[in-house]
């Protein structure tokens, strides 16, 4: 008997039968009868070929989606099974492999909250491709999964009737992951499941932050960058590589064009806001031309010594006088200058004189003017109608429906760290309050509006070492884009988040899940701090360069690090607690200041022409997606 793999088995050779298959001759013809033919003998049977079918189950090494061997062979032995030794050929039937599987079969996996959140972005993601398939279609009469042409994608052109570019100076990607994870901690979360206001959005990409003098840039070359799509030199506004630093005269014929410039020159409402001085580097860059970013008022200048820098206005004059330079660079061009600019630097309008200090000056004289302008004066003559703030009283007097125009002035310079805001004299707006109030005041323009808002404050964080308040303002930024998204439409608002540089701040060790991110490293399944080789604990967040370790407890004013020398080598933390405000990160190399990173930086987008940003870019990128999404340059011809 064959067994039960044995599916067929095929007789080769002809078998007759058991009788002769000879036969008796026949009589010969018309001759003498022969003589009868002898019987033929019996034939012997013939050797049988053999085929076997054995059925493999899932997971065999031959079929790992199971199916059918078939072996065949002959059978010398003649007792009806293939053995392994008649075996001549083998051939294997695979089965193929499952493309469904069903809803029971996923269970674990559509159970698993990791999973429900990662299909719900997906879906997320298709209803905005369906927005602009929709966008196309009402403009082009094409589908985004036809797009074959420039006039096709260009249907998406000049669909921002809004654009909004915040800046979060020095938050490179270490420094997003660490806010992330302080607000979800902060919420009462492990923190790493959070998700900033801007994690959320649709299209994200890198962008390269280099200037072109410099392979770790600054904050002038980089805004410059995304304000005018030219990369340039570090240190300089406005305009392009040719300058030289701290020349006036080297301006002249290279200045460039800004997307407020044009969003001006369009018909739209324009602001600028920072927790920095508004006469500051990133601000700056979005309405000034300089040769040196630091001639932010005029005793900056030093024209004593440089008399050709007589020439050229200071940032703060700039300011002031935006509308009237603007049409004088460009004939025909009549704007009505920027509707709102609110952050820090009063000092940099007021005369160097005791007279014009504020309630809340800090200095003896408020004022570094030395030419004796009061440019807030100057401003208030020019804009009857629009109205000078300088602390939270009179900011939260604005009537946002009825004033045209904002000049806000709050600190003599930089605006007060998030956390040390409740310190401030005369009190000071939140960098969401200035949003939502800006908003407000610029969607009055049937038009449409450009806004910038800086948060400036990260980056001096940074600079004295100190997490707890780059990690807040971070969030404060955060906070803030998420007015304008409630503020706005994606419909027909594009708004990019992204960083002018990042900084030497590293998130290291090994530390468990929900950790405090300001804390000692805690490894997994440990409850006590690792210790390094030195036997010291570490934290988990730290840099690179800078002032290093303080202990400053509750002390809220990062700047206040810089009151002392550098701290060089290890410092035992055992007893300290490392997530109060005051405590600033040990560092590696002793410097007066933590310095600049020179890796790129995130760029996140919703809204018309978001789907430009993507890949890693030229930081000068930024400046023609904006372009292209409000067709700034269009408009303004």
């Amino acid at each position: 008997m064959m067994n039960k793999f044995i599916l067929s088995t095929i007789t080769v050779s002809l078998v007759c039968a058991l009788s002769a298959c000879g036969d008796d001759g026949d009589n010969g013809k018309d001759g003498v009868n022969g003589t009868n033919g002898t019987n033929g003998t019996n034939g012997t049977n013939g050797t049988n070929t053999l085929i076997t079918q054995t059925l493999l189950s899932v997971g065999n090494e031959n079929c790992i989606n199971g199916g059918m061997q078939i072996d065949t062979g002959i059978d010398t032995n003649a007792d009806t099974v293939l053995d392994a030794s008649e075996i001549t050929a083998t051939q294997y039937v695979c089965s193929p492999a499952a493309t469904t599987v069903n809803d029971t079969e996923l269970l674990t996996s559509l159970n698993n909250s990791w999973f429900r959140q990662g299909a719900a972005e997906i879906e997320t993601a298709d209803d905005i491709w369906n927005k602009i398939d929709s966008q196309l279609a009402n403009n082009a009469k094409v589908s985004i999964a036809k797009v074959s042409s420039t006039e096709e994608i260009t249907a998406l052109k000049g669909s921002a009737k809004n654009v909004i570019l915040f800046v979060g100076d020095g938050m490179g990607v270490s420094t997003v992951t660490a806010a992330r994870i302080l607000d979800g901690q902060n919420k009462g979360m492990q923190g790493e499941e959070n998700q900033l206001s801007f994690d959320k959005f649709p299209f994200s990409g890198l962008a390269k932050t280099y200037n072109v003098d410099a392979q770790t840039p600054d904050s002038a070359g980089t805004m410059t960058a995304m304000m005018s799509g030219v990369k340039t030199d570090s240190g300089v506004l406005g305009v392009d590589e040719n300058v030289v630093r701290g020349n006036c005269a080297s301006t002249k014929g290279i200045e460039m064009i800004t997307a407020l410039e044009l969003a001006e020159i369009a018909g739209k409402s324009t602001g600028v806001i920072s927790t920095a001085r508004i006469t500051h580097a990133t601000p700056a860059a979005t309405y000034a031309k300089s040769a040196e970013r630091n001639w932010e008022d005029i005793s900056d200048m030093d024209i004593a010594n440089n008399p050709e820098r007589a020439d050229c206005e200071d940032i703060a004059l700039q300011l002031v006088n935006f509308e009237a330079n603007l049409e004088a660079r460009y004939a025909g061009v009549d704007v009505d200058g920027i509707e709102v600019v609110m952050g820090g630097g009063r000092r940099h309008f007021l005369p160097k004189d005791v007279a014009y200090n504020s309630n809340d000056a800090v200095s003896t004289i408020e004022g570094d003017r030395t030419d004796g302008r009061d440019l807030t004066a100057e401003w208030q003559a020019q804009y009857a109608t629009g109205v000078y703030v300088v602390d939270q009283a009179s900011f939260n007097a604005i009537d946002t429906e009825a004033t045209p125009r904002i000049f806000g002035l709050f600190n003599e310079s930089h605006m007060q760290y998030e956390a040390d805001r409740e310190n401030d004299i005369a009190g000071e707006p939140s960098l969401s309050e200035m949003t939502a109030t800006a908003i407000k005041v610029l969607d009055n323009n049937d038009k449409g509006f450009f806004l910038t808002v800086e948060s400036g404050r990260i980056d001096h964080a940074h600079h004295a070492g100190n997490a707890y308040n780059a990690l807040n303002d971070a969030i404060e930024l955060a906070k803030a884009v998420q007015v304008a998204v409630d503020a706005t439409s994606e419909e027909d608002t594009l708004i990019i988040v992204t960083a002018d540089h990042s900084h030497v701040f590293t998130i290291a060790g090994y530390p468990k899940r929900g950790n405090p991110i300001l804390g000692k490293v805690v490894g997994i399944g440990a409850t006590d701090p690792s210790l390094a080789s030195d036997d010291m604990p570490y934290t988990t967040v730290g840099y690179t360069n800078g002032l290093g370790f303080r202990d400053l407890g509750t002390e809220t004013d990062a700047d206040a690090s810089y009151a002392a020398a550098a701290v060089t080598g290890r410092v035992d933390l055992t007893d300290v607690d490392t997530s109060t405000a005051g405590f600033h990160q040990e560092s590696l190399v002793p410097l007066g200041s933590e310095t600049h990173a020179g890796e790129d930086v995130g760029v996140f987008a919703v809204g018309p022409g978001a789907h430009l940003i993507t890949g890693t870019n030229e930081q000068s990128l930024i400046f023609h997606v904006m372009d292209y999404a409000g067709n700034l340059s269009g408009a303004a011809e």
